[in-house]
């Protein structure tokens, strides 16, 4: 849920009285909640937005990319694939600058074999330049600047790089770090105010004006909160600042990803050998025996092969599937050899890890495909929705005379000790694992504090 649902006359909290509804706990938080919900929806909401934006359209991304770059990915079927060997060389033949760093094979029928080269002048230092060959005939298709793991080309990177963090480098991520860890309180909040409401009020059939705004974001919130639950709790992953916390828990608690070994000897010591050193990508046995062990080993595709990252490593190949079910399964093997040094299976992940996997992969919108991504484009324009009724509902509730007229101070006065106290020790606890989170709201809290105070006196100074 988003913006700032204010209140209709009868909920307005009043200082000096309880607001109505059920007795027990709730009845006094229900206006701190209230007031909570009002300000984060109206001062984080801008970053929500964009975040909502730019997230559509990186779920639309993944099509539109089939659509913008179908020369290099696509070719016409063929009857016999090329030895990888020869696509490699096909590849260096075009493009001889930089060094191979990885091979992604034709995963299926009229797919272009991706060869992947770094150290590329104009190339961003984290990024590969891809090299797109026909496997049935050699033809180099075209060549376009690749990012991540899951083969993002130019477009879908513009718009990840400008989603994740507006294009400004680590600094720019706290925008969505910001946003992750105030979307799942927003939304919690305004779940908690909607099932406390009367019933009569939810309704918008037959309501008009303030009301009628209300009941829509309301009931649209209610529906999309567990999908802003989820998108919360996935992005805070891999966050900057609440992504270490998590890492280093589950590193802690033995639930740390594992990587196959590319030293000899095998155990998954955890070396990632990404970084080849391969000059053309062939070493010892050849690229075409490495790839026939993985095969035989029972890595089907689609998967990447790593050269070596010096003479002493192995070559790694992996399966880079990650829609469902996911491949992830990836062997070492002894460049002078052939012969497999060590196995990892995706079963053999801890559950953390493999959770944090499918997690991921569902944010991103990979894991069931298009399904996904229009999930994830109904779920942003839900957001924006509800971001721009929030701020509907603030200009109504000012009634034309006083814009934006804010929830009254004195709620958190009615909260009782015994619920109070353990609530403050719970954020206190939360705020350290969510700097983002913690942070701007004892910010608030204490500009919130001095404000009223100064008002206070203000008042009784007035009235002297």
């Amino acid at each position: 849920m988003s913006t700032a649902p204010s209140t209709t006359k009868d909920e307005a909290p009043q200082p000096a009285a309880p607001a109505p509804g059920p007795r027990g706990p709730w009845a006094p938080l229900r206006p701190l909640v209230l007031r909570l919900h009002f300000y984060a929806g109206v001062l984080v909401a801008p970053f929500l937005l964009v975040a909502a934006v730019t997230g559509f359209l990186y779920a639309g991304a993944f099509q539109a990319e089939k659509l913008v770059y179908a020369h290099e990915m696509t070719v016409p079927v063929g009857d016999v694939e090329l030895p990888m060997s020869e696509q490699v060389a096909a590849a260096r033949k075009a493009h001889p600058e930089g060094t191979v760093t990885a091979v992604r094979p034709s995963p299926q029928d009229g797919a272009t074999t991706r060869v992947l080269l770094s150290g590329v002048e104009g190339v961003d230092a984290t990024h590969s330049l891809a090299v797109f060959v026909d496997p049935y005939t050699g033809e180099v298709r075209g060549a376009l600047e690749q990012s991540g793991s899951t083969g993002a080309l130019p477009l879908r990177t513009w718009i990840d790089e400008f989603h994740r963090d507006l294009r400004l480098g680590e600094n720019g991520r706290l925008y969505s770090e910001l946003a992750a860890s105030w979307l799942w309180v927003i939304a919690g909040g305004g779940v908690a105010l909607w099932f406390s409401r009367r019933r009569a009020l939810r309704k918008v059939r037959g309501t008009g004006g303030r009301r009628r705004t209300l009941g829509l974001h309301g009931t649209v919130g209610v529906w999309a909160a567990a999908g802003f639950f989820f998108l919360s709790a996935t992005g805070l992953t891999w966050s900057q600042y609440a992504g270490a916390h998590i890492d280093e828990l589950r590193t802690s608690l033995g639930q740390s990803t594992p990587a196959v070994s590319a030293a000899g000897g095998g155990e998954h010591a955890g070396h990632d050998a990404a970084a080849g050193d391969g000059g053309d990508g062939e070493h010892g046995v050849g690229i075409d025996k490495i790839l026939a062990a993985a095969r035989a080993e029972g890595l089907g595709d689609p998967v990447e092969i790593v050269p070596p990252a010096d003479t002493e490593s192995a070559y790694v190949v992996r399966q880079v599937q990650r829609s469902w079910p996911t491949k992830q399964d990836a062997v070492a093997v002894d460049p002078a050899t052939g012969e497999v040094t060590d196995v990892l299976r995706f079963e053999e992940f801890p559950v953390l890890a493999k959770l944090t996997r499918w997690g991921i992969d569902l944010h991103t919108g990979v894991l069931f495909g298009l399904a996904n991504q229009i999930a994830l484009m109904a779920l942003a324009f839900a957001l924006v929705l509800l971001i721009l009724w929030g701020y509907r509902m603030w200009w109504q509730r000012g009634r034309g005379s006083a814009f934006g007229r804010p929830i009254p101070r004195g709620a958190w006065a009615q909260v009782p000790p015994y619920v109070l106290v353990p609530l403050m020790a719970a954020i206190a606890v939360l705020g350290y694992f969510l700097p983002l989170l913690g942070i701007p709201l004892a910010v608030f809290l204490a500009v919130d504090v001095v404000s009223g105070e100064i008002a206070y006196r203000r008042g009784r100074r007035a009235s002297v």
